[in-house]
């Protein structure tokens, strides 16, 4: 870990200049990682998040006083903000909003110095905010107990299963914080209900073929132990952690891209990788190894439907 610094301390790059204040102040207190280091860390995966970030409006995740304190959940884009953070005004209920959008290294590095640990991204892009390009199942364990993540990991092998099936690939993330996310590239051209429909009826029919253990009841109370299969982020303005999103967590834990391989590692945790150790898989990113153009739903959509009278 670099050593703290008491004074201001400016970073160029891709032509703007980034005034890092307090460097020294720690956000995360029992890890000794400050906010220089959040800095540095952001700078140093710039290459991987940046396209996981461009064209996307976002929420800050802000902890200025460290993880320990109140978090601010913020979407609107400060006055104060520099002239170069992009902007896109987007419609919401009784009115508007005005969120950053990071395409760049510099606006990166400004929420790193703003205290944001973890920007949480829109699964549509700001052109055409009613047309995602990200479908997400989200999977987290049913218990705390060790044996909980082992669900996970089952049952996002039967999950990408189930997409190869319909023609679509799925890309696997630790999410730093419980669980997995799967997510499935699409081509803009189906809307938000029309994907959400979708994710509904692959989670159920995943549910259907295994109800002892995983379940689409979203009361906590009726799930019974099974594993929740939730696709409630697949609608306009939710949002999603990006890869290499650090987490407000003890430790630092990272949101990691993994290949589908990794799925039989039983030391795979949701926080497997850190802020200090993540910096290993940087080479490699197993996402660059997979086809990740934007599918269509029309096809999978009639497989989808043929698979579920099948079952019935």
């Amino acid at each position: 870990m670099s050593e703290k610094r008491t004074d201001a301390r400016n970073v160029r790059t891709g032509g703007h200049t980034v005034q890092v204040s307090r460097p020294e102040k720690e956000l995360f207190p029992e890890d000794g990682i400050t906010k220089w280091d959040l800095v540095e860390y952001y700078r140093s995966v710039s290459r991987r998040i940046i396209p996981q970030l461009r064209g996307r409006p976002l929420m800050m995740e802000r902890h200025p006083d460290g993880i320990g304190g109140k978090p601010l959940m913020q979407k609107n884009a400060p006055d104060y903000f520099p002239d170069w953070v992009r902007r896109a005004v987007l419609p919401k209920e009784g009115g508007e909003v005005t969120h950053v959008v990071c395409d760049n290294t510099a606006t990166l590095l400004y929420l790193a110095d703003q205290a944001c640990v973890t920007p949480h991204r829109w699964l549509s892009r700001a052109d055409r905010p009613d047309h995602p390009d990200r479908l997400v199942f989200d999977l987290d364990p049913p218990s705390s107990e060790e044996s909980g993540f082992e669900e996970v990991r089952w049952t996002a092998r039967r999950c990408c299963g189930l997409l190869g099936e319909l023609g679509l690939p799925g890309l696997l993330m630790t999410t730093g914080s419980r669980g997995l996310h799967v997510v499935v590239p699409l081509d803009r051209r189906a809307d938000f209900d029309t994907v959400r429909s979708f994710a509904r009826d692959a989670a159920d029919l995943l549910a259907a073929r295994h109800p002892d253990r995983l379940t689409t009841e979203p009361r906590k109370d009726k799930r019974r132990g099974r594993l929740y299969l939730d696709t409630q982020r697949n609608a306009y303005a939710q949002t999603a952690v990006s890869p290499y999103g650090v987490r407000a967590k003890p430790g630092a834990p990272v949101a990691t891209p993994i290949d589908a391989r990794e799925l039989d590692d039983p030391e795979l945790r949701a926080d497997r990788w850190t802020l200090r150790t993540v910096g290993e898989r940087l080479a490699d990113d197993p996402w660059a190894r997979t086809d990740t153009r934007g599918r269509s739903l029309r096809g999978p959509r009639e497989r989808l439907k043929r698979l579920a009278e099948d079952k019935g």
